[in-house]
């Protein structure tokens, strides 16, 4: 049992910010209690002090491709499928060399660390030795992660394509009980088919089975774009909807945990399926607008109820800093306002950072708040240089380390774990 003394931000609900000074008592990594002074009784236990610095929950990152990380930053001039083929497939497909994959998963992973991030859901490559040395990285860095070795079967390079869905199947047969064999506690196996596109019905239909046969969650990517979304009705003409490209094999919530990236235009059925199945929605505000796909309804994901996050989407979006990402959030949902939709009001910042903490945090259970009960994950940060002597609500000091703020982490905790 430890307490940690410092400044602490949560949000309770979407549209309420709370800022409280004292301890946060942590025991067996969950926490106890919050308390302006500590009892008598707890007076003996370590205390970790961090007075006036900012301490908010470990963000949860739901979207993010691990093997874009090297060129992140470029290409931020190109639409989707032209930044995939002239980018993404060749870059992912450098590892098949384990040295290769070894050198940049490093330094992915200790970028990640640095950050406000303590969970993540990640997209590693077709190659399974790649992605378990990504796996050996992040658990050895104490992050929780889930992992998906992706799932590639046609319209892609053919250097960057699994045989058959039956090659693919047995790559990643072999890839999950590794991961299990190898007793990972925070960098567990997801299953990824990179999105319909890329993956035959009959490898989607395999990945149902192996999801269902060994417990996995699974994510993908629906409705970034307009003209994917036709493609996939050509692709699948059996189908009236994208969604049932991957629910129609149980791979789109209910018994399997789902995260679906973007959902820019997800029809009203569509929605209301998500919904219904507890799907949670990764909106990646950065990418959208660097590749040019739309912007996402997220103030009406998160006021109608649904299971909502944030998510970097590197190397589509531009930076890790969960931060960026909400302030993006906040400026993406402006313009929605302004010139698509005026059914919603522009996101405002707190509930931005609801979404990084509680609406992503509630895929890995109880994350993302500081209340008895929940796992103990937090950042805690530097405020920009002179904010302190300033008189400012904890919104505006919320607000300004989102659009100021360099988003590293002076320590960070998991789980009551100190991994920084």
């Amino acid at each position: 049992m430890f307490a940690v003394k410092g400044t602490f931000f949560d949000t309770p609900s979407p549209d309420a910010l709370r800022m409280r000074e004292g301890y946060l008592v942590v025991d067996n990594g969950r926490i106890r209690c919050f308390c302006e002074t500590l009892p008598l009784e707890l007076r003996c236990i370590e205390v970790l002090d961090y007075t006036g610095k900012m301490i908010v929950p470990g963000m949860s990152d739901l979207h993010l491709h691990a093997s874009q990380y090297r060129y992140t930053g470029t290409a931020m001039d190109v639409a989707l499928i032209d930044w995939l083929s002239n980018y993404a497939y060749p870059e992912e497909a450098r590892y098949a060399d384990p040295d290769y994959a070894a050198r940049l998963y490093g330094a992915f992973t200790q970028d990640l660390l640095h950050t406000s991030t303590t969970r993540s859901c990640i997209f590693a490559t077709i190659h399974t030795d790649a992605t378990l040395i990504l796996q050996d990285l992040l658990e050895q860095s104490g992050m929780v992660a889930y992992v998906g070795k992706l799932n590639i079967d046609r319209n892609s390079p053919d250097y960057y394509r699994e045989a058959s869905p039956e090659a693919g199947m047995a790559e990643t047969i072999r890839w999950i009980l590794t991961s299990r064999s190898r007793g990972y506690q925070y960098a567990l196996p997801m299953i990824t088919p990179r999105f319909t596109p890329s993956v035959t019905d009959e490898y989607m239909r395999r990945l149902g089975e192996a999801a269902a046969e060994y417990g996995l969650p699974m994510q993908s990517h629906i409705s970034e774009n307009t003209d994917e979304i036709a493609w996939v009705k050509a692709l699948c003409p059996d189908t009236s909807y994208y969604y049932e490209t991957y629910s129609r094999y149980g791979l789109f919530g209910g018994t399997t945990p789902t995260v679906m990236a973007h959902c820019i235009y997800s029809s009203p059925e569509e929605c209301r399926v998500m919904k219904e199945q507890n799907v949670f929605i990764a909106h990646c505000p950065t990418s959208n607008e660097n590749v040019i796909a739309g912007i996402a309804p997220a103030a009406m994901y998160l006021r109608e109820g649904y299971h909502v996050g944030l998510g970097s989407d590197i190397a589509g979006g531009h930076t890790l800093n969960l931060f960026a990402v909400m302030a993006a959030a906040v400026q993406m949902s402006k313009l929605r306002w302004k010139f698509l939709s005026s059914d919603y009001a522009p996101l405002s910042i707190i509930e931005a950072f609801y979404m990084a903490t509680v609406g992503g945090g509630r895929f890995f259970g109880k994350v993302g708040l500081f209340e008895p009960g929940y796992e103990f994950d937090a950042a805690v940060l530097n405020e920009p240089v002179n904010h302190s002597v300033i008189d400012l609500r904890p919104e505006e000091r919320l607000e300004i380390y989102a659009y100021r703020g360099d988003g590293k982490a002076e320590a960070k905790f998991v789980s009551g774990r100190k991994i920084l």
